[in-house]
């Protein structure tokens, strides 16, 4: 009878512990951590929208002003393609007229060289008083006008690109009612003077 009631206490006592075990709320210790470190995002107080830097900036370089329509600076759009349209006019125009005195200065030199003087008539009339050497310094001037046009649109482009990912990582600045500043006339406790001081009121 005795041994019958120490077999059944002996295992009541053995499968208890595991179950002790398995029961056992989690610790700091066992939970496992995660990593500490959080990636930044940039989001829009107003609406919770998330702005990645790296969209804006491959929009804008694929199209101009795709980055401004991503980031919600429409106002942005008719600077952006007024800039870029004004230099694309400049550019067809010094392409233009650089063909046109090209032709005319090949056609003046044919003449004096081959004594040939076959496209003659495509000269444009208003380029038929100047010499040959005019026409060669205009030229030249027109094809360096190309290339400053070229140079031009290019950094507006890159420009564009730039300021739809910097105008994306400002996004999450705080801009709210709680910040101000004013203008301050008086002694100034940092510079040690009288005089008017800018203060930035963070609330």
């Amino acid at each position: 009878m005795i041994y019958r009631k120490l077999s059944v206490f002996f295992f009541i006592v053995c499968f208890s512990i595991p179950l002790k075990g398995l029961a056992q709320e989690p610790t700091a210790d066992t939970i496992p951590k995660k990593d500490s470190v959080a990636k930044p995002i940039v989001k829009d107080t107003v609406k919770g929208k998330i702005y990645s830097p790296k969209k804006a900036a491959i929009r804008s370089a694929i199209l101009p002003g795709l980055g401004q329509i991503y980031n919600k600076k429409y106002w942005k759009l008719p600077i952006i393609y007024g800039a870029l349209g004004t230099t694309g006019a400049v550019f067809i125009y010094n392409l233009s007229n650089y063909k046109d005195l090209r032709l005319a200065y090949r056609v003046r030199y044919n003449i004096r060289v081959n004594n040939d003087s076959t496209d003659f008539e495509k000269i444009e009339p208003q380029l038929l008083p100047l010499s040959e050497e005019s026409l060669r310094f205009n030229r030249d001037e027109f094809r360096r006008n190309i290339d400053y046009s070229v140079l031009i649109f290019a950094l507006l482009w890159g420009l564009n690109v730039v300021d739809a990912a910097v105008d994306a990582h400002l996004k999450h600045f705080d801009v709210s009612p709680g910040l101000s500043m004013r203008i301050k006339p008086g002694y100034s406790e940092m510079a040690g003077t009288n005089g008017i001081s800018l203060v930035l009121t963070i609330r």
